[in-house]
């Protein structure tokens, strides 16, 4: 069953077309990463998934139904990057205002607890830090009970521990069959716990799959090390289909094959030192992708 479905969607702006036949399928129960450069059209694709904005083509769903319609409203929780929270309100005034506007909410006290802020639950908006103002836009984000909640770049301004928290909390939300759909610049976040990454660039999906799918579809793995080779003779190792060099010697390679890189290396006693292979992550995949020119068609 699929919690979102976007369809031969199309928005412009004027002349501006921010969408281009985006068809996307979200599917109930699973954390969704949505990747992008700036501009490739996640925020749009994310207000017309709020029902905020109408396509210009095309069909939007959330929970079988047009996200306008209250019904749906009532099931989706949003933790947007910035919200507007009046700021004379307590942290429980302000959880507890919102709660009242859903059918089912938590209890307040649980989203306190869901978003670390049982402790400041008596401080007012106004005088939280940057990592407690994000921490009660996500308690104002789950208190509904939502079915379908939208994370956009949730852990900005959070410290080390507060994202640990965060995290296990989304673990648990997921846990409990909540569908999460979620942008994030910190691929490293993405990577760890989405079941799904769906990569956007200029309006439509570039590519989509699990975090390992991607890893693999790109370079799989880099080779570092320290040596005399000059950038010409490391891109002529067997494998390398990209390489760098710095001025001290550091050279990184980019390779499908780094088993054959090292064979190469040991074959021909080229001395080197500091060696390291680790495997392309979803950074270096996301990259590598939304480097790619776009193909026609």
């Amino acid at each position: 069953m699929n919690a979102i479905e976007l369809s031969g969607v199309d928005k412009t702006f004027g002349k501006v077309e921010a969408l281009r036949g985006l068809t996307l399928d979200v599917r109930a129960g699973e954390l969704t990463a949505l990747l992008g450069p700036n501009g490739a059209g996640k925020t749009t694709a994310i207000s017309l998934m709020l029902g905020l904005a109408k396509p210009t083509r095309g069909t939007v769903r959330v929970l079988g139904e047009d996200p306008k319609h209250d019904t749906v409203r009532a099931g989706i929780g949003s933790m947007p990057q910035e919200s507007a929270i009046p700021q004379a309100l307590t942290v429980r005034e302000a959880v507890t205002l919102f709660s009242r506007l859903y059918p089912a909410p938590l209890e307040v006290n649980k989203a306190l607890e869901l978003a670390q802020l049982a402790d400041v639950a008596g401080r007012r908006a106004g005088a939280l830090s940057g990592g407690q103002a994000r921490r009660l836009a996500f308690a104002l984000a789950v208190v509904g009970n939502p079915q379908v909640l939208f994370l956009d770049e949730p852990t900005t301004g959070m410290d080390a521990s507060s994202r640990q928290a965060f995290w296990a909390a989304v673990d648990g939300l997921k846990a409990a069959g909540r569908t999460i759909l979620l942008t994030t610049h910190y691929l490293e976040e993405a990577e760890r716990t989405a079941d799904r990454v769906v990569v956007m660039n200029a309006g439509s999906v570039l590519a989509d799959g699990t975090p390992e799918s991607l890893r693999g579809s790109v370079l799989t793995s880099r080779v570092r090390f320290t040596s005399d080779l000059v950038l010409a003779e490391l891109e002529a190792l067997p494998g390398v289909e990209g390489a760098t060099v710095d001025s001290r010697g550091h050279a990184d390679l980019r390779t499908r094959q780094p088993e054959e890189v090292l064979r190469a290396l040991y074959a021909r006693n080229i001395p080197f030192n500091e060696l390291e292979v680790s495997r392309a992550s979803l950074e270096d995949a996301f990259l590598t992708l939304t480097a790619e020119p776009r193909k026609a068609g």
